[in-house]
């Protein structure tokens, strides 16, 4: 069963490997783009200590929980667009009949997809998380482990998230700016405190665009354990993930060749 297992999935290592050692050729320019990218990052947090100074607590939020609200987004962020970094690039491949190499390949279509690529600035965006957990977090086994576990759910919801709104260019054409416009939009508002938003806004954070999952996860997880937002948290995950599979999954059942010619190891 093992063997079986890794004649089929073997080769999402091998793409691993193969993406690192494709941006670790130009280390230039792969140090230059991740660091440009923490750098970024770095600017937005700076904003963020002074406006503190000023308003030392917002609806209960501390410098710490916003620190905190970076360092699991950034991280999460950048797990899912290193080891899957053709998720923000489906409709584009879709539109361009891109797809067409895939599908000649005798591996899952999708997963074969996503790990073809990684995202040079997702690495700056995974390292400047780590960084702010060494900074904020707190230095105990359970608290890495549970910083581990925020990090890898933000990054399935990243991941699920980006699938299903890509996955639209089965329906609709080219859905190449109404998925970055809801990327955008989905980043900018995982990394705000969720509760400085009220009324329709709050719940749209936590069904339309559920990017509040992601930053009440330092309060309702690595704060204190709230049992009521895990478990909305794990089934909100649960139903992203098998919505963007089916989405995927049946626009590609009807999906039309592009007539591309073309070889992908």
């Amino acid at each position: 069963m093992l063997t079986a297992v890794k004649r089929k999935y073997g080769f999402v290592f091998t793409a691993w490997k193969l993406n690192l050692a494709g941006a670790m050729e130009f280390r230039l320019s792969f140090f230059m783009t991740a660091g440009m990218m923490a750098l970024s990052n770095t600017v937005f947090l700076f904003f963020w200590a002074m406006y503190f100074q000023r308003f030392p607590l917002i609806n209960g939020w501390t410098l710490s929980d916003v620190m905190m609200v970076w360092a699991v987004s950034t991280a999460g962020f950048g797990i899912s667009n290193m080891l899957f970094g053709n998720t923000l690039r489906i409709a584009f491949i879709v539109a361009n009949g891109d797809l067409d190499l895939y599908l000649a390949q005798p591996k899952p279509v999708l997963l074969n997809v996503l790990v073809n690529r990684m995202s040079l600035t997702a690495v700056g965006d995974f390292v400047f998380g780590l960084v702010i957990y060494a900074w904020f977090g707190q230095h105990t086994p359970l608290g890495l482990l549970k910083y581990a576990a925020a990090v890898l759910l933000a990054a399935m919801i990243f991941t699920f998230f980006n699938l299903l709104i890509q996955s639209l260019a089965f329906y609709i054409g080219n859905a190449e700016g109404i998925g970055y416009q809801m990327f955008i939009g989905f980043i900018s508002f995982s990394t705000y405190p969720t509760d400085i938003f009220k009324s329709w806004g709050k719940i749209m954070l936590f069904t339309i665009l559920p990017a509040g999952f992601i930053s009440y996860l330092p309060v309702g997880f690595l704060r204190e354990f709230n049992w009521g937002f895990m478990v909305g948290l794990l089934a909100a995950v649960t139903v992203l993930g098998i919505g963007a599979l089916t989405t995927f999954h049946r626009g590609l059942a009807r999906y039309s060749s592009g007539n591309r010619m073309g070889l992908r190891g």
